[in-house]
C-alpha cells in the first residue's frame, strides 16, 4: 500500500491526515473526538528515569486534558520497534498495530520512511507546529540530511556537551587531537559508549569532523571511496586511542548513564551527553558533584532534533498525533528545558511566543553546569544515516567486544 492510498483510506475511516495544507479547527476537534479514550503506546527508549518520568508526566497530561492514555514502551533500541511494524507489514497487518508513536532516529526514520511504514504527513497539521522555530533551527525539518516532510514531528533540540569535573580538571582538552592527548597522557580517566549504542556512534562522527579535512562528505552517503577515506582516518584515531581508554578499551559502558555514572564515580574525568542540560540535571538531583562542569570542542559539536513518528498502520493514529501536538505545547516545552527535570533545549521559537507562555522560559535558569547558546559555539550537521549504519557494523566488525 503506498503513501497515497493509505491517506484516501485513512480519511474514508475517519483518520485525519490532511495532505499539503493546515489543519483547521474543525479537523483538529475531529482528532481530539476520535483520540478521546485512546490508549497510545510511545515505543521510546527507556534507559534514562528522568526521560521516563517526563514521558509519564506528559501521559498525566494528555489523559487530564484530552482523556488520551500513554503507556510508554521503554526500548533499549529504536530498530526493536521499527522490527515490530516491519514484521506487521510482512504478516499483513496494514492497522491495528501495536505501535502507535517511535521516538525515532535518523537512520530509522530514513528506512521506514523510504519504504512507505510511516502514516502522514501529519506534523503541519498539528495546531502547535505554528510555534516552531523552523526557520532559526532547520534541524526540526530534516533529518540526518532527510527533509521528513511532515512525516515525524520534533519534540527537543540535543547538542552534544563534555562533562568534568574541575576540581579533578581545570582546563579540558578543546580539540579532539588535545582529546587524545589528554587520554595518552590520563590511562583510564576517558572512554565512550559501545556502538551501535546512539551517543557511541555519536562521538565517532564527532571525532570524523575533528579528522577531516573537508567534512563534506559527511552529507552524502556512507559508500565508495569517499567512505573508505574517512572510515580509514577514523579506525587509524581509535587504534591509537583504544589502548588508552578505561580498562584499556577491552570494555565500553553500554549507554549515556552508564558513562555517566562512571564520571559520577570518578572513574573518568571526562563523559559526555546530548543533553546541554543534563550535567545541571545531575547535580540538582544530586548525583553528580557540584564541581562538574561541561565544555564543547572548538569549531563546534554536532546537534539534531528528536522527533516522534506514527507508524502507517498504527491503532491510535490519532492519539498519537494529540501526544505529538502536546510535546509542542510551551508548557510541556519548558518543562522538558528546565535543568532539574531534563535540562533539553526546545524547538520553539521562543521569542514569538504569547508573554505567558514567553514567561514559562524566561524563568527558567541555566544552571551552574549549562553551556549558553552562545558559549555552545556551531552546532555541526549530522551525516547522512547511512554513516550511522556503515559504522556501526565495520566498528563492530574491528572492535567488537562482548559486555
Amino acid at each position: 500500500m503506498d503513501r497515497r492510498t493509505f491517506g484516501k483510506l485513512a480519511l474514508a475511516t475517519g483518520g485525519v491526515a490532511l495532505w499539503g495544507k493546515a489543519a483547521s479547527a474543525a479537523d483538529w476537534d475531529a482528532v481530539l473526538q476520535q483520540a478521546k479514550g485512546q490508549t497510545v503506546y510511545w515505543h521510546a527508549w527507556g534507559g534514562d528515569p528522568k526521560i521516563n518520568d517526563f514521558i509519564s508526566w506528559v501521559g498525566d497530561q494528555a489523559l487530564a486534558r484530552h482523556g488520551v492514555a500513554l503507556e510508554q514502551v521503554k526500548l533499549a533500541a529504536t530498530s526493536d520497534a521499527v522490527a515490530r511494524v516491519i514484521a506487521e507489514r510482512d504478516a499483513g497487518q496494514t492497522d491495528q498495530g501495536a505501535v502507535d508513536l517511535i521516538w525515532i532516529n535518523g537512520e530509522n526514520f530514513a528506512a521506514m520512511k523510504s519504504d512507505g511504514l510511516l502514516f502522514g504527513p501529519f506534523a503541519a497539521d498539528l495546531p502547535n507546529w505554528s510555534l516552531v522555530d523552523v526557520a532559526g533551527k532547520p534541524s526540526v525539518a530534516n533529518d540526518f540530511t532527510l527533509p521528513t516532510e511532515g512525516y515525524e514531528s520534533p519534540w527537543a533540540m540535543a547538542r552534544l556537551v563534555f562533562e568534568y569535573d574541575s576540581a579533578r580538571l581545570p582546563a579540558p582538552p578543546k580539540t579532539l587531537q588535545d582529546l587524545a592527548a589528554f587520554a595518552a597522557g590520563h590511562p583510564g580517566r576517558f572512554t565512550y559508549p559501545q556502538p551501535p549504542d546512539y551517543l557511541g556512534m555519536t562521538f565517532l562522527k564527532q571525532a570524523l569532523y575533528g579528522l577531516l579535512a573537508d567534512p563534506a562528505p559527511l552529507q552524502s552517503p556512507a559508500e565508495g571511496p569517499a567512505y573508505e577515506a574517512a572510515a580509514a582516518q577514523l579506525w587509524a584515531f581509535l587504534d591509537a586511542l583504544h589502548p588508552h581508554l578505561w580498562r584499556a578499551g577491552q570494555a565500553f559502558p553500554d549507554s549515556e548513564p552508564a558513562l555517566g555514572q562512571l564520571l559520577a564515580d570518578a572513574e573518568v574525568d571526562i563523559a559526555f551527553a546530548f543533553n546541554p542540560g543534563r550535567a545541571t540535571a545531575e547535580i540538582t538531583a544530586g548525583t553528580l558533584p557540584q564541581t562538574v562542569r561541561t565544555f564543547v570542542l572548538d569549531g563546534g559539536t554536532i546537534g539534531n532534533a528528536s522527533f516522534v513518528a506514527i507508524p502507517f498502520n498504527a491503532a491510535h493514529r490519532a492519539g498519537a498525533q494529540v501526544i505529538a501536538n502536546l510535546l509542542l505545547d510551551p508548557q510541556v516545552q519548558a518543562r522538558a528545558q528546565d535543568p532539574a527535570i531534563l535540562g533539553f533545549q526546545t524547538v520553539l521559537n521562543v521569542a514569538g511566543l504569547p508573554a505567558a507562555d514567553k514567561a514559562g522560559f524566561d524563568s527558567l535558569k541555566l544552571g551552574i553546569a549549562t553551556l549558553t547558546p552562545d558559549q555552545l559555539g556551531p552546532a555541526l550537521l549530522e551525516p547522512h544515516g547511512t554513516w550511522v549504519t556503515r559504522l556501526a557494523a565495520d566498528w563492530t566488525a574491528r572492535y567488537g567486544v562482548a559486555q
